[in-house]
């Protein structure tokens, strides 16, 4: 029983992370991942994606038993009738998460048992650059503000250390601060 209790920290498995980081360090190949979703016009600003299957570690996935259907839309001030979070929303989300999930990790990895994570983001922008009414602005965030509260059994600085850590590690950190090509297509009916 000690042994288990040893092993998980934060929720994390830190027996089987170590050993997954062990096996990409030994197999490069195994580390290639795609990650997929679909989306569906509905009417008006509302849209809706589905999440589930993906590529990873040579092969596809089949652990998911069912979709993630995430609705998207926009505010009544921006034409829309609330059907979700807008796409600029998830953005936040997305950032959110992968710091907290990459902060909870590297402090499992470092041993820090983590009694709480909380953050706020905001977005700040101009609209008039997506709604082109102006080409000045341009059409995303000026910035993002992300404020995290962490506490956990370390010392404060240990802690923001293991944030800095995660934000070095963060996927979704990485893509909004670097940017990624984004090839688009077209196919018409």
């Amino acid at each position: 029983m000690t042994v288990v209790a040893d092993t998980i920290r934060n929720g994390v498995d830190t027996e089987k992370m170590f050993a997954t980081l062990d096996l990409i360090r030994e197999q490069p190949e195994l580390a290639r991942f795609q990650f997929r979703a679909t989306n569906r016009w509905i009417d008006g600003a509302h849209n809706r994606s589905t999440i589930k299957g993906f590529y990873a570690a040579g092969g596809e996935d089949q652990t998911r038993g069912e979709a993630f259907v995430i609705d998207a839309g926009e505010p009544a001030i921006l034409l829309g009738s609330d059907t979700g979070a807008n796409p600029a929303e998830y953005l936040l989300h997305a950032l959110a998460a992968c710091l907290t999930t990459s902060i909870v990790y590297v402090a499992a990895a470092r041993k820090v048992e983590l009694t709480s994570v909380e953050s706020t983001l905001t977005g700040d922008m101009d609209v008039r650059g997506a709604l082109g009414v102006d080409d000045e602005p341009r059409n995303g965030f000026e910035r993002i503000s992300v404020s995290f509260r962490v506490a956990g059994n370390a010392p404060a600085e240990k802690l923001r250390d293991v944030v800095e850590r995660a934000k070095a590690r963060s996927a979704v950190y990485d893509m909004v601060t670097n940017g990624v090509p984004v090839a688009v297509e077209v196919t018409t009916d």
